[in-house]
């Protein structure tokens, strides 16, 4: 049964304190990477035959697939798949961003460049469900940075295949290839490169403990994205707030990992009671049920605080991938807002409209993160490059100010390379 706080009467270490939950498998992933760097295909198929029980065959999706995937879907989930789509690129073509130009004037100027990343990998995980959902919200703004070569790792199922939904949600966004690989090994396939799969410039999306941690130890060969961890859920509840609409919106994250955080805030005891009871209700007939109890009876909790302002307070230490103000003036609150990753205002806006249909990325910073990291978005799929130009005359206005900062640097070269052009 998920714990309740009452806020000041309990020490700050049973609220604020974050258990670690992944496992040290650093050791591991890197013997899988080392492995996959050397070995190539031969090294990552045994991987695939050892860790998911099979070996795929092709390695990367056929042209066939992807068409008897989009006939297995239906044309009612291609609908809405087409809908959420088409969010998900009104909101994220706001982010494309130009390069800019400052001309001084005076016969110089200085700007920015914007250019695309020219391959990314996506990762999409398996396992206990499809998330055709995290392909859209990976490869379109991939595709509106113009990035051209976009492609797919996702675990490849009993059957060697990839889910249809996979394969369709990627047909939709454009990818150029999906491959059938998971783990670590993928990552190391991704990020070095093998005899079928080329090496990406950049590695997007969440996955579990093994993925999270290759990610971090490629970091450098290629960018990543975030060490994305366990889900989180933060509902801010007033009086007024529906107790069966906020377990639900709770279990919807705690469904998702036995380490998954769900958390309530109130001003209101009553709620925090009736929210407790309505859990166990839904709980007792939640299909996913037995991650859901883990989660909500280790990681979950429901803290009342003497009032709303106090409640964002808390949130904002906290500083959840998810949160949800289900108060009758959101909008109020939302200046209070510091660190989250998205915000879900309203008591008719649960996080699931955010994961799925909404447009808004649900690629989000956990474990705190969101106190400095933000959602994945077009910035995440372009470099910047800064240029400088200075004619003659201009530099000669100047080349004895850079020469006095290198001085003052003990940098004489530096100063040397202003003052030679200028006889000094």
């Amino acid at each position: 049964m998920i714990k309740i706080f009452e806020y000041g009467s309990v020490s700050e270490n049973e609220i604020f304190k974050r258990a670690s939950s992944a496992p040290d498998v650093s050791a591991p992933v890197r013997e899988i990477i080392a492995s996959v760097r050397e070995g190539g295909d031969k090294a990552l198929l045994a991987f695939c035959e050892r860790f998911d029980k099979v070996k795929p065959d092709p390695l990367e999706a056929t042209e066939s697939e992807f068409a008897e995937a989009e006939k297995e879907c239906g044309e009612e989930f291609f609908a809405v798949l087409k809908k959420a789509a088409g969010n998900i690129e009104e909101f994220h073509a706001k982010q494309k961003r130009e390069g800019f130009v400052i001309d001084r004037g005076d016969g110089s100027y200085i700007g920015q460049k914007i250019t695309p990343l020219k391959r990314v990998g996506l990762y999409v995980p398996g396992g206990t469900a499809a998330y055709p959902s995290t392909v859209l919200m990976d490869a379109i703004p991939a595709k509106l940075a113009g990035v051209k070569d976009i492609c797919i790792a996702t675990p490849p199922g009993k059957d060697g295949g990839v889910p249809a939904a996979i394969l369709a949600a990627a047909k939709l966004a454009g990818v150029n290839k999906v491959y059938k690989m998971g783990g670590a090994q993928a990552i190391a396939a991704l990020a070095y490169g093998t005899e079928t799969v080329k090496k990406v410039d950049k590695i997007v999306g969440p996955g579990n403990a093994f993925v999270a941690e290759a990610k971090r130890q490629v970091f450098g060969e290629v960018a990543i994205d975030m060490i994305a961890g366990p889900s989180e859920i933060l509902v801010i509840a007033d009086g007024n707030s529906n107790p069966a609409f906020v377990a639900a919106d709770l279990l919807s994250q705690a469904e998702h990992d036995k380490n998954a955080s769900a958390v309530m805030v109130t001003e209101s005891a009553s709620l925090a009671e009736a929210v407790r009871d309505e859990l166990e209700k839904q709980l007792a007939v939640l299909p996913r049920r037995d991650i859901a109890r883990v989660s909500v009876d280790t990681r979950g909790m429901i803290i009342v605080v003497p009032d709303i302002k106090t409640a964002v307070e808390v949130s904002n230490r906290l500083a959840p991938e998810h949160l949800e103000l289900c108060v009758d003036e959101p909008e109020k609150l939302l200046p209070l807002v510091e660190n989250a990753g998205s915000v879900f205002m309203g008591r008719y806006c649960p996080e699931a409209l955010g994961d799925y249909l909404a447009g808004p990325n649900h690629t989000l910073p956990t474990g705190g993160t969101a106190r400095f990291s933000s959602p994945l978005s077009v910035d995440d799929f372009v470099k910047k490059t800064q240029f400088t130009f200075y004619s003659q005359k201009s530099f000669g206005g100047v080349y004895r100010d850079i020469a006095l900062l290198a001085g003052r640097e003990g940098l004489s070269a530096h100063a040397k390379s202003a003052l030679i052009r200028f006889g000094e």
